[in-house]
């Protein structure tokens, strides 16, 4: 799965993957990370995402990272905001309010290029990648963040094959193995959202499992 591949699904308006509203794991479980307001958090594949605008509702500025330059200037656009751009790096830059989003690709990233992050959430990530991409997400991951950085990683578990990722499945025990050497990693909530998601009964799955993971980089 290449670069192409994601440029062709915004450019379609191939974006199933976009949600309406705020992930509900948001407001259930975020405030037990006890960031103080002003912390950053790192968003990697954020897409325009309105996860990143409950963040900065809550004081915390925002740095998403994200392939397509649609899916980046839409998310400005939706905010009704105009960004500032500068080349940044390998990157694109678009800054504005509390908001920067890093054009480019998540594996181009070094940690100079990233700053003082304290928290990290993922919630379509991991699940947008092959298994051989996902070894080399979480080690990256663990490159860009320091001790004592936490976050929130959202995962999907469903019969991989009764369909074709992306999404792709990932169960709870490969969530451990390609986070546990960087992270301690906690299992919060593994719940099936099968009847909320319409789109994924049409397509013959038995069970949507939702997990909701706290990693704290060790």
């Amino acid at each position: 799965m290449d670069a192409n591949f994601w440029h062709e699904r915004w450019q379609q308006g191939q974006i199933g993957f976009h949600q309406p509203d705020v992930h509900p794991s948001l407001p259930r479980y975020w405030p037990a990370l006890d960031l103080r307001p002003g912390s950053r958090v790192l968003v990697p594949l954020c897409g325009r995402s309105l996860d990143m605008v409950w963040f900065a509702g809550r004081f915390h500025p925002v740095l998403g990272v994200e392939l397509s330059p649609i899916a980046a200037a839409g998310f400005f656009a939706h905010e009704s905001l105009t960004p500032l751009r500068d080349t940044h790096g390998p990157f694109e830059l678009y800054a504005g309010g509390r908001y920067e989003i890093l054009q480019g690709d998540f594996f181009d990233l070094a940690r100079e290029e990233v700053g003082a992050i304290h928290g990290c959430y993922d919630r379509a990530a991991l699940i947008a990648l092959p298994p051989p991409m996902r070894q080399r997400y979480a080690a990256h991951l663990g490159k860009l963040l320091v001790p004592g950085t936490r976050g929130l990683l959202v995962t999907l578990e469903y019969p991989q094959d009764k369909m074709d990722g992306p999404p792709f499945c990932v169960p709870v025990d490969e969530v451990h193995a390609l986070f546990e050497r960087d992270f301690k990693v906690e299992l919060l909530e593994r719940r099936d959202v099968l009847a909320a998601n319409a789109r994924f009964a049409e397509r013959g799955l038995d069970y949507l499992y939702e997990g909701v993971f706290r990693l704290d980089r060790r």
